[in-house]
């Protein structure tokens, strides 16, 4: 499997995100060699692409499987907010992905923190993870991995699987599923940035069907919490 960036380029319809992509075949992970691109001084916008994946992380310590036929994709972005604020960032990121397969029809769902879902079962993963500065995040990656046409887990699902249960081909290539995700990204940020994080929590909830415990309380900011009690399928 190779990446044309010929395609991707076509499909790209981002301003900042995604300017520059580097792609590479295999790498331990997308989000280290990015971290190492911003020590050399790489700037927001940046991102990363690899075929697969020797070490890819997973939320809580895990591994992220990542055989070839998925996508691997981490960027860099700028917050430059308090660090009690680090939730909004996988929210927003995770709303926007949801978001842009949405407007193709594609009915992802949102498992909090950090999971697509797609007729209930996941589809995908987000990683963020942050860098301070005086007790601001000055510099952060959104790492994702979404199964499109790659081995899956029990209780997992892929965009190959799902289109061929719906004989549909709305996404055919992982070029225009990259554009696509970074499409994604772009949106959820900057609505999040120009409106806060208050704008988005309605189209949120709204694609939230579960989270990974019966309760929990989650704290956006110093003035602003979620409460989930016994949260499970929504929509």
């Amino acid at each position: 499997m190779s990446f044309d960036y010929s395609i991707f380029r076509e499909h790209l319809t981002t301003q900042w995100i995604g300017h520059p992509l580097y792609t590479f075949d295999s790498l331990e992970s997308t989000n280290t060699h990015l971290w190492e691109l911003l020590h050399d001084g790489a700037q927001p916008g940046t991102a990363v692409l690899a075929l697969q994946q020797q070490s890819g992380r997973g939320q809580w310590g895990r591994t992220w499987m990542s055989h070839p036929g998925g996508l691997y994709l981490s960027v860099a972005v700028a917050p430059q907010i308090p660090a009690n604020e680090s939730a909004q960032l996988t929210l927003c990121t995770a709303l926007g992905i949801a978001q842009a397969f949405q407007s193709l029809e594609i009915p992802v769902g949102l498992k909090w923190p950090n999971d697509l879902l797609l007729q209930g079962k996941k589809l995908g993963g987000i990683l963020t993870e942050t860098t301070l500065q005086q007790g601001r995040i000055d510099r952060a990656i959104i790492g994702m991995g979404i199964n499109w046409c790659n081995p899956i887990p029990d209780h997992s699902i892929s965009l190959s699987e799902y289109e061929a249960e719906q004989n549909t081909s709305r996404i055919p290539s992982l070029e225009e599923l990259a554009a696509i995700a970074l499409e994604g990204i772009e949106t959820g940020y900057d609505r999040w940035q120009k409106l806060g994080i208050e704008a988005l929590l309605p189209d949120y909830l709204h694609l939230l069907w579960a989270i990974n415990q019966n309760s929990q309380t989650v704290s956006l900011s110093s003035t602003l919490t979620l409460q989930f009690k016994g949260l499970s399928h929504l929509t």
